[in-house]
């Protein structure tokens, strides 16, 4: 386009000019469909459920096909595009006419090799990604959290251990009727979703600072979402955006014309998960392909057939059934218990675009806040503006349940008080302005104290949130490289109170002398960092396999899932505890000093030798010889769980997946720039010479400057 200067600065991010939003978001689309083309087109496959029909068709794609085609994220699209404003849905317009643009001048010759042409973009494909981007994995672990609880009750694990370890959030449950539910079969391993393109996310940090408590006197702003990181490209796209009104910059989700990450002229802001329960689950009569309601009898549920069509193979076809509470998981025509659940944001999509469309433009905190907030789906956003201000707000539909229910047990579908009655307004999520201490942190933790209601039922561990809080309170003037400095921390609080225990119980040995000694740090030479772990490892087997789940269960749940990985603080307010009943007969004391006794006597290795990831090409990793260079690896991840720095490193369903700073961002409001580093580089394809080109900078702990 004429009117659309597009280049790349001396790091190869995509700078693009021009004078009107509506050219600046072809400009982007067209970006994103030159760098980007193959990621984006297989998330589009995925999403639509047509994996088995344009690529292939072996039985794990038909599986991944069955799970999307489910859950329906294709369906109203087309109403969803209606809600929005007419300038919006001229710049999505734009956004797709740049996509295309660049497709039809070269779409990616892996595609040629299978046989596919793409389709055009369309804006439907855009609330599609929404959609997509804020389920998988993020608010998907809290379904699979609460199936969990379900599976725990049918084998028959004590009310009093379910409520020990989930204090507060059981009223209301029936353990006699949930014992009658018939569970069906997952819909599909976890190692076939994210072995193809749907990346998978979950931990972040994000942090602001008033002017008070800096050297510049204005506020600065952090952010590192930590997502899967072992792929190749990564999932984030920066871009410098620059018109006559001014300039935005940061991060941008290729498929979607916004900058989620990032700041303009006067304001920045920056993103983590929030972990709102926004998915519950019903129980439902069924008989003869009908379900109860108290008040109105027997119903009919709404019946959807997707065909999945295969290539050189006969059509699958499925049907979904559906009523008020969501999917049915079963076939109503057995007669029995099923569940039926339901995401808030489910059919949801156009408030979200329109509010990450006009953010790029606001220039004050509590605008921001009034406009990321109103997002349908859930995430805590941090804010800074060149006035001065600092704010933090949570976004996403909330439901609104019974009074009581947390929606971590599934409640009686046919009684219509467990029914949701609208969602929580989002002035009353989790909020504030300018607190007193001159900051605000954000690690996935419980940040329920901030609202009028209570959106988080299961967050992830404080750690994180209070090393952040300790080293910002200590501190004052900070710098950019003090902030460069915190996101590589690695010092663990939750190894400090662990250890705090244990310390003067561990065995006098070599090993024992090494551990008592750690400095708590998760460098990749630490031999105290891996015994902590082998500690901490055996400490959880012989608690939840011996009392609880059982030894074939627990291995399941510790190498097949994401369980341990997601919601450790639950397992980890157990452990701490000075009595339970998860010790059986034992004392705290005695069970951590007969777990280190066995635990410590291993072989004794640095922390990095298990620390190693190999970052796969999106649709041939693992597949191709390594000299190609379609892989990149090994490299070494430092971090644990808890630090700031995280390095989880883990097995779900027989693959090696990853939880890591996938992109870093700092920003001074003093400034026009963004200091930022991320794994991999602008584009994803393999010969560009940006394929990889930011990975050393995010190893060493150099920052690249984005300038307007």
């Amino acid at each position: 386009m004429e009117n659309v200067k597009i280049y790349r600065d001396n790091n190869g991010v995509s700078h693009i000019e021009s004078k009107t939003k509506e050219d600046i978001c072809w400009g982007i689309g067209f970006a994103h469909g030159q760098d980007r083309g193959l990621q984006i087109l297989l998330m589009r496959i995925l999403g639509q459920g047509r994996l088995s029909e344009l690529l292939d068709s072996s039985e794990e794609s038909l599986a991944i096909d069955i799970f999307f085609r489910r859950m329906g994220w294709c369906n109203k699209c087309t109403e969803e595009i209606g809600k929005l404003s007419p300038q919006a849905q001229k710049y999505l317009n734009c956004y797709c006419d740049g996509i295309n643009a660049a497709l039809e001048k070269k779409y990616p010759w892996e595609f040629k090799l299978m046989g596919y042409k793409p389709e055009k973009w369309q804006p439907e494909d855009i609330i599609l990604f929404s959609r997509m981007i804020s389920y998988l994995t993020l608010a998907q672990s809290q379904a699979e959290i609460e199936r969990l609880l379900v599976e725990m009750v049918q084998a028959g694990i004590a009310k009093d251990l379910l409520e020990e370890l989930f204090p507060q959030l059981l009223k209301g449950l029936d353990i006699e009727l949930l014992k009658e539910v018939k569970l069906q079969e997952r819909i599909v391993p976890p190692n076939l979703l994210w072995n193809i393109a749907a990346p998978r996310a979950m931990a972040s940090n994000n942090w602001v600072i008033s002017g008070d408590k800096t050297a510049s006197g204005k506020p600065m702003l952090a952010n590192d979402p930590h997502l899967e990181t072992n792929r190749l490209p990564n999932v984030w796209y920066e871009a410098v955006l620059k018109r006559d009104k001014g300039y935005v910059m940061g991060a941008t989700m290729p498929g979607l014309p916004a900058i989620f990450s990032g700041r303009n002229h006067h304001l920045s802001w920056g993103v983590t998960y929030s972990f709102m329960d926004t998915i519950d689950s019903w129980i439902e009569k069924c008989k003869e392909g009908k379900y109860f309601r108290e008040e109105e009898g027997w119903q009919q549920f709404t019946v959807r057939k997707e065909v999945i069509k295969r290539k050189k193979k006969p059509s699958f076809e499925l049907i979904c059934y559906e009523n008020d509470h969501g999917l049915l998981d079963g076939d109503p025509f057995q007669d029995g218990y099923y569940l039926s659940t339901k995401w808030s944001a489910a059919e949801s999509g156009a408030v979200s675009v329109e509010q990450v469309l006009n953010i790029m433009e606001i220039e004050q905190v509590e605008e921001g806040m009034d406009a990321l907030g109103r997002l349908e789906t859930s995430w805590n956003w941090v804010l800074a503006d060149t006035k001065g201000k600092i704010g933090y707000q949570m976004s996403g539909l909330m439901p609104k349940r019974a009074e009581g229910i947390s929606g971590l047990a599934p409640m009686p579908g046919w009684l219509k008080e467990y029914d949701w009655q609208g969602f929580e307004n989002h002035g009353n999520l989790p909020r504030v302005i300018d607190p007193k201490e001159g900051y605000l942190v954000t690690a996935n933790n419980d940040l329920n104290q901030y609202g009028q209601v209570k959106p988080i039922n299961l967050p992830m561990g404080p750690y994180r949130a209070e090393r952040i809080a300790s080293l910002l309170e200590q501190g004052d003037k900070f710098a950019m490289e003090d902030i460069g400095k915190m996101h590589y921390d690695l010092y663990s609080t939750q190894a400090e109170a662990f250890m705090g225990i244990l310390s003067p119980l561990l065995p006098d040995t070599s090993a024992g002398q090494l551990l008592k000694n750690w400095d708590l740090k998760y460098t990749p030479d630490s031999e105290g960092a891996y015994l902590f772990e082998q500690f901490y490892r055996a400490l959880y087997k012989e608690v939840f396999a011996t009392k609880g789940f059982g030894e074939d269960v627990y291995q399941h749940l510790a190498l097949e899932t994401g369980i341990f990985i997601d919601f450790y603080l639950n397992f980890d307010q157990i452990l701490l505890k000075k009595e339970s009943l998860w010790f059986g007969e034992k004392s705290r004391e005695d069970l951590f000093s007969q777990v280190a006794q066995k635990a410590l006597q291993g072989p004794v290795k640095p922390w990095g030798e298990n620390q190693q990831i190999i970052l796969s090409h999106i649709l041939f990793g693992g597949k191709l010889p390594k000299f190609l260079g379609f892989d990149r690896g090994p490299i070494t991840i430092p971090g644990g769980r808890a630090t700031i720095s995280q390095g989880q490193i883990y097995r779900s369903a027989n693959r090696t997946t990853s939880f890591v700073p996938s992109f870093r961002m700092i920003t001074d409001m003093d400034t026009d720039q963004c200091h930022t580093n991320m794994v991999g580089g602008p584009s994803d394809r393999r010969f560009s010479k940006w394929y990889c080109s930011d990975l050393k900078n995010w190893q060493e702990g150099k920052y690249k400057i984005l300038k307007s």
